[in-house]
């Protein structure tokens, strides 16, 4: 049974704007749609018992999902209203999917059921991608001729998932890949004989990286031949100059990996920067 794409919804603007984002992404892939809501039972509301509060939540999801029907009747929709912390919810339904879709208001906290740091767990969670999506995303941004972005780093093997993830994406599209590699120069104590035999085999330190992004790249090329392939290699925080090469894009693909200390999991600069900054919706998907 194929996995169904998860869209997250609170009833929020930048929900539903990850709603329909989630819903045309789905028929794209020609796979099914969950639409989930996590809710908690609020006891100060002394005029409302558990079972209405429910029907309330249920009512708001039910008629979101029906604009999503109406929009594409082809589309196979399912909802859940799931009481609980959202923070499981999401991290559960995000290993049974495709993908987990979520509202976000860049600029700061993802909002709605997903506040500061809670974002983070969800993210840092889960095994699957999580796409973060504006209230200003429009379908006409997928239309506009826009690559989709994605960050490369390392070995072919160390961006394997994140790759495949972008390149996927792209050949339901119809759209280029648009392939970031950023390097920065290495302290003198980081050099030594091995490394130095790569640079020089390789004719120094840019080439070196344009070599290692060609390889990392070789195997989708080959995968999805049809899906025309831009590299990009820049001196540069890898933050900034994926920022800057996502600014016309109509996704950006980045990954993961979670780190986690006694306050709590951190997904890494490089993609936090991109959640809170980027324009464009953001893919986060977990390396291997």
């Amino acid at each position: 049974m194929a996995r169904p794409i998860t869209a997250g919804v609170d009833g929020s603007e930048e929900s539903l704007a990850a709603l329909d984002w989630a819903s045309r992404e789905a028929v794209r892939r020609g796979l099914p749609l969950r639409v989930l809501h996590a809710w908690r039972y609020t006891a100060s509301l002394a005029t409302a018992d558990r079972d209405t509060q429910h029907g309330w939540v249920s009512d708001g999801v039910t008629e979101a999902v029906r604009t999503v029907s109406e929009r594409h009747p082809e589309l196979a929709v399912s909802m859940d209203v799931v009481e609980g912390g959202p923070a499981v919810i999401l991290a559960d339904a995000a290993a049974e999917s495709e993908m987990l879709v979520l509202g976000s208001r860049g600029h700061g906290a993802v909002v709605g059921f997903l506040l500061g740091s809670l974002a983070q767990q969800v993210i840092a969670e889960t095994t699957r991608p999580v796409v973060l999506v504006r209230a200003g995303d429009r379908p006409a941004a997928e239309a506009a001729g826009r690559d989709v972005v994605v960050g490369q780093h390392g070995g072919p093997e160390d961006s394997a998932e994140v790759l495949r993830f972008a390149f996927e994406t792209a050949a339901a599209r119809g759209a280029a890949v648009r392939a970031v590699r950023a390097w920065t120069l290495p302290p003198v104590f980081a050099y030594s004989p091995g490394s130095l035999k790569l640079l020089d085999d390789a004719g120094g330190l840019e080439p070196f990286e344009r070599k290692a992004l060609t390889e990392a790249l070789r195997p989708w090329r080959e995968r999805f031949p049809h899906v025309p392939v831009a590299e990009h290699v820049e001196m540069g925080s890898a933050g900034q100059v994926l920022l800057s090469a996502a600014a016309r894009a109509q996704l950006a693909v980045v990954g993961r990996r979670a780190h986690r200390s006694a306050v709590g999991a951190w997904i890494g600069s490089v993609a936090h920067g991109m959640l809170h900054h980027a324009e464009c919706p953001v893919a986060v998907v977990p390396h291997a």
